[in-house]
């Protein structure tokens, strides 16, 4: 499914064109993108800025020095002046959505209730219950903000140069003008650009993490696929390029994060929903204010009804509430924030409380993502004299295999380097022979032993790490057990996870089938798949969202494999500390200790948050209906309602201060 949609997509959705022009170009439009940034800051505050301004210096004359010309039209107009840059694009939005059918909104209620405020000559509140509103909105969008989708970190990752074959010399070129056909170069560290396939007589190791999520370099052979994205590991390596540049896997993986964000419906605002009841009652509450009186009272004077009427209006004006629902969000972000984990926005704060499936990765994300020796085993040799003469070996090769049983030697400080080492020979995709302190060394898989018919245990051949066999003089004498460590909080993150109500946690994994069976017995959790591509994971999403309609999931992952499906899960979840910058770009919520058992903690803050927000607005809405009761009645005048409302306001954040001292 998701290979129909890249396909569907190239038309119509083709890649960014970074690469196609020149460092000039790019510098200056990159000044002009800062420039842009800059003005659209200027425009969100400015009118929020001016407007609060005019309102403090018009209170400031009219109540403090009591200017006498600060009367009549002056006063009106000076309000006027500090209600438009708030007020009109409220009403503005309110006229935009009756347009679509969507006539009882809060941006109707905000505009009758200020209009009534200025009918009746109460200017400043009229400004003031917009101007709190607009405050409100800021509030929410600089949540929203930073949850829109970034993807230009997945274009970071794409290389900007190619180094190509052309007339007998490798030269440094664009890859978009890189042919199908065309031979490339890729040194040691480098990330290889197109996809193509591997020239040369031997094979050579890959880092395919960025791909797979695998933690073990995947040794290529002559004549098979190499994927863009991959680094070349330890060697020289050259390509044969078989797909152009806007068809490499990594341009596939940047389709799909844009094809699984499309897909993606926003939580909608409850004040958007509580205003379609909300609205139309107090609208028709004041209408009947004004029009039934006239049947039932004797000396009925429509100019006074229709001041009670608007009087009625205003008060019902949910300003606190608009107030008390950001607050408590912001206060659940910033809980959040001190436990290092990061929500861009707080509909995902919420949403996260009804979760109730997780998805997540093994690699880097309940695993360290590193080499390290878990096992060893020696038969006819001391252990000692086995890790020393297998370092002495492996000093020679770059291999991480190598690299972590070095790092073993020196923490049980053998000094290899001591050790006369001669005849070194590697080969390819089996491991290294050679003679030590006079000895002939074998270290590698069984492959190699297989090659020299040294014999060793069958039952290693059924091993799910990966195991560095070792032979002395033509001998079995031991293996070398390496393993990507599970995280220390692992298993506790599973434990909290099924205390919290998660009812289903499954892995998606890049890594081997056998491992992620190996990695789900440990931990305890119920489904594991391993052997997956990028888009074989979003697949596997969709496939969990069919099978369980209705349900929340989330994902958790670090790597740029894991980029679209953290963009298709309805929360993606990113190991932020290791993880990759278009994982966390993707990402709805980000951990940035990089430990797994924070998305419990997430959990629980989500659900704290979502009660807070609650208790808010019940306090808010039942002081309303008070205020409102008092004023139908002719008891409570335009300040009685702004009291109301600031002491609503007060309470509400010192209820949203409460989350951030709590202990999760």
């Amino acid at each position: 499914m998701a290979k129909k949609n890249i396909k569907s997509k190239k038309s119509t959705a083709p890649l960014p064109s970074d690469h196609t022009v020149d460092d000039g170009h790019d510098h200056d439009h990159d000044e002009h993108d800062h420039g842009s940034e800059s003005s659209s800051v200027w425009r969100t505050y400015a009118p929020v800025s001016f407007s609060l301004l005019l309102l403090l210096s018009g209170l400031a004359l009219e109540y403090w020095l009591q200017a006498g010309w600060f009367a009549g039209w002056v006063r009106l107009a000076w309000y006027l002046v500090a209600y438009a840059p708030v007020g009109l694009p409220v009403i503005w939005k309110g006229i935009q959505a009756a347009m679509k059918g969507d006539l009882f909104t809060e941006f109707l209620l905000m505009g009758l209730a200020t209009v009534g405020a200025f009918a009746i000559g109460e200017y400043p509140e009229g400004v003031a219950v917009m101007l709190f509103y607009a405050i409100g909105e800021l509030f929410q969008d600089a949540a929203v903000n930073r949850a829109k989708r970034n993807i230009k970190a997945l274009l970071d990752v794409r290389p900007d140069q190619a180094t190509v074959l052309r007339e007998g010399k490798f030269v440094d070129v664009k890859p978009d003008t890189v042919q199908v056909g065309d031979t490339i170069r890729v040194k040691p560290g480098e990330r290889v650009p197109l996809d193509g396939t591997l020239s040369g007589k031997s094979g050579a190791a890959f880092d395919t993490a960025a791909l797979t999520g695998e933690s073990k370099p995947r040794t290529i052979a002559s004549g098979e696929t190499v994927l863009a994205g991959m680094v070349s590991a330890d060697s020289v390596v050259e390509i044969k390029v078989t797909k152009p540049f806007g068809e490499s896997s990594i341009a596939r993986i940047l389709e799909l994060v844009q094809n699984a964000t499309a897909r993606k419906a926003p939580t909608e605002l409850f004040i958007r929903k509580f205003s379609r009841v909300y609205t139309p009652i107090v609208v028709l509450l004041a209408v009947l204010l004004v029009a039934v009186p006239a049947l039932v009272v004797p000396d009925y004077i429509f100019r006074d009804w229709l001041y009670r009427g608007l009087i009625f209006l205003v008060i019902s004006c949910p300003c606190a509430l608009v107030i008390s629902i950001p607050l408590g969000y912001f206060g659940g972000i910033g809980a959040a924030s001190r436990q290092g984990i990061l929500f861009k926005g707080s509909n995902f704060l919420d949403l996260i409380t009804k979760v109730s499936l997780v998805v997540m990765d093994k690699t880097g994300t309940l695993t360290h993502g590193v080499f390290k020796v878990q096992k060893v085993e020696n038969v006819g040799v001391e252990k000692s004299d086995l890790l020393l003469m297998a370092a002495a070996l492996e000093q020679h090769s770059t291999h991480p295999v190598a690299k972590a049983m070095l790092q073993y030697a020196a923490e049980q400080k053998l000094d290899w380097k001591k050790a006369k080492v001669a005849e070194v020979k590697e080969t390819a995709g089996h491991g290294l022979t050679g003679k030590v302190n006079g000895k002939q060394i074998m270290v590698g898989n069984t492959k190699l032993l297989k090659k020299f018919k040294v014999s060793y245990p069958a039952e290693l051949d059924d091993e799910v790490d990966t195991i560095a066999v070792v032979a002395i003089a033509g001998k079995y004498a031991g293996f070398v057990t390496i393993a990507d460590e599970i995280k220390p909080d692992a298993a506790d993150t599973i434990k909290r996870l099924h205390s919290a109500g998660i009812r289903e946690l499954v892995m998606l994994s890049g890594d081997k089938d056998t491992v992620v069976k190996k990695v789900i017995g440990d931990l305890g959790i119920e489904q594991g798949f391993g052997d997956l591509l990028p888009e074989d994971k979003v697949e596997k999403v969709e496939d969990l969202k069919r099978k369980n309609p209705g349900s929340i999931i989330a994902f958790m992952g670090d790597g740029l494999n894991d980029a679209p499906v953290l963009a298709a899960a309805d929360v993606g979840i990113a190991m932020g500390g290791l993880g990759s910058d278009a994982a966390i770009e993707t990402a709805d919520v980000v951990i940035q200790t990089d430990e797994p058992s924070k998305v419990a903690t997430a959990i629980t803050i989500g659900r704290m948050t979502r009660r807070v927000v609650w208790q808010n607005i019940g306090f808010a809405f039942g002081v309303k209906l008070i205020v409102l009761a008092l004023g139908a009645g002719g008891l409570a005048t335009m300040w009685e309602a702004v009291f109301a409302d600031v002491g609503v306001a007060f309470l509400a954040i010192l209820n949203a201060v409460r989350i951030q001292r709590m202990k999760f």
